[in-house]
């Protein structure tokens, strides 16, 4: 059910910026408005090379399926991993490259 999606240009010249996008299918129910339990994620993380370069945290005001974008500076190729990770600890992870050209 929560599958995380991630859209990376395959290549990019050096030092180029390029756009990262993700979305993960998530229902992000903050149990106040309704008799459905909560459950939402509580943080995203992306790691380029195995340095954090965006995170954020959620919260309550969140929209289901999150959709987050941000830019990357590619100095160079980069093993990209994003993970979302949810209230009670579980996480959901994939991961992706960009060669520099």
């Amino acid at each position: 059910m929560f599958t995380p999606r991630v859209r990376l240009p395959r290549t990019a010249t050096a030092g180029e910026e390029i756009e990262v996008r993700t979305l993960i299918n998530h229902p992000m129910i903050t149990g106040v408005s309704g008799p459905d339990p909560r459950d939402m994620l509580a943080r995203f993380e992306a790691t380029m090379n195995g340095e954090t370069v965006f995170a954020c945290d959620f919260a309550n005001g969140s929209a289901a399926n999150p959709t987050i974008i941000f830019y990357v500076r590619a100095a160079a190729p980069g093993a990209f991993t994003f993970t979302w990770t949810h209230e009670d600890g579980r996480q959901f992870q994939t991961e992706g490259t960009v060669d520099i050209s």
